[in-house]
């Protein structure tokens, strides 16, 4: 028997914008204010996750045609290798390096090394959290 679920499907087309752009802006604000890479990463994984509850997992793999395994994957040699990069200019581990250039539109704007960083955990969590619901969800199936 097929559950019609037109009224979730509806919503989470306008739900899931606003959770994945929240959860950018959470990425962002990580260095001045609370956030970061994982809590950017845990709302960015639930709005993926969101749509997997709402539609099937074929239909979501064709919008979003990603290996969260692999996802996991660059995020953590991301993450390290910001680590790592550090050894090559003889300076502590993972420390942290900005410059401020002069963006076009932007204006003066801070760069830093600990974005790579929390880009790289970001993916981490987002590819870990989505495997994660994605294999419990398979062996629900079976």
């Amino acid at each position: 028997m097929k559950i019609n679920d037109v009224i979730l499907r509806t919503v989470t087309k306008a739900v899931v914008f606003i959770i994945l752009t929240l959860g950018v802006y959470l990425f962002f604000a990580g260095h001045h204010a609370p956030g970061g890479g994982f809590i950017g990463g845990l709302v960015l994984a639930s709005g993926i996750v969101l749509l997997y509850l709402a539609y099937d997992i074929e239909t979501v793999h064709r919008g979003v045609p990603f290996n969260f395994k692999k996802v996991a994957a660059v995020g953590v040699l991301l993450a390290t290798g910001t680590g790592i990069g550090s050894i090559f200019f003889d300076v502590p581990f993972l420390t942290q390096k900005g410059i401020y250039l002069n963006v076009p539109i932007l204006g003066e704007t801070s760069f830093s090394t600990v974005t790579l960083f929390e880009a790289g955990v970001a993916l981490t969590v987002v590819g870990t959290v989505v495997t994660i619901i994605l294999s419990i969800s398979e062996e629900e199936e079976e």
